[in-house]
């Protein structure tokens, strides 16, 4: 049996690129970084066994190897706040919360990764609009600083037949000297979901059923004792996440890839 790929899923939230990922049956989280207390509680739930780092910023390589963690594959939807329309703009430099966009750059650096996948609004590929592209230059630029290439879709959650659009860049970035062609391709993705040529839509994912809801990533408001009154917990938590079957549709088209 093929080893699983390994995952350290930064922003987690409540989880929902792990779901997706593992629900390929080739990817294992091996650990989790997230900051706030009510998703903390939805991983410790649901992933038990799996550490779960507390911020981004204290994160390193070292620390993960003395405690034993080996990665494979980096996920995460760092923060939109900067570089989403109903923000303020401020980008992705130095002091945003986007701006930690550079501790996915240095862990990448650090870690050296087959993958990383990350998730973020679409806006991101066309700001700041005094200089439209330059935050998604920045974003090329820095793995390509460090030996990576890099591929990118807008996969909106109504492609996986979700019922809003949420339109959102997914990128995957892997290393230059071994380049996989067109991971994200629609060619691979159709593969893996029953793709409607009138809609443009993905209606299903491999042989799993359409997962709208935030089952079993998602415990009953007052499940988790955390101080935080459940509604808003979990409002926040679900308006964070991603749509699992993307990172899934993702994951099958890496597995397929590393199976070429």
């Amino acid at each position: 049996m093929t080893e699983k790929l390994k995952v350290l899923d930064l922003f987690s939230g409540i989880g929902g690129f792990s779901l997706g990922l593992e629900r390929t049956g080739g990817f294992e989280t091996v650990a989790f970084c997230e900051i706030e207390p009510f998703p903390r509680a939805i991983l410790a739930k649901h992933w038990p066994e799996v550490p779960c780092y507390d911020d981004v910023r204290t994160l390193t390589a070292d620390k993960l190897v003395a405690d034993g963690i080996a990665v494979d594959i980096i996920t995460g939807g760092f923060p939109c706040q900067d570089i989403s329309v109903a923000g303020l703009q401020a980008g992705i430099a130095e002091g945003t919360r986007s701006g930690l966009w550079s501790e996915c750059v240095r862990l990448i650096g650090e870690l050296q990764p087959k993958y990383a996948i990350f998730e973020n609004v679409a806006n991101l590929l066309v700001g700041p609009s005094e200089l439209p592209g330059g935050w998604f230059s920045r974003i090329l630029i820095d793995l390509a600083s460090l030996g990576y290439d890099a591929e990118w879709e807008n996969i909106p959650a109504s492609a996986v037949g979700a019922p809003h659009r949420r339109e959102r860049i997914w990128i995957v970035a892997y290393p230059s000297c071994d380049r996989l062609q067109e991971i994200l391709s629609e060619e691979r993705l159709r593969k893996q979901a029953d793709y409607d040529r009138h809609t443009g839509q993905f209606t299903s994912v491999g042989s799993s059923e359409i997962w709208l809801q935030p089952h079993p990533v998602g415990a009953r408001p007052m499940e988790v004792g955390n101080g935080i009154p459940g509604e808003v917990g979990q409002l926040k938590a679900f308006g964070n996440t991603v749509v699992p079957q993307i990172p899934e549709m993702i994951g099958y088209a890496i597995l397929d890839a590393e199976a070429a």
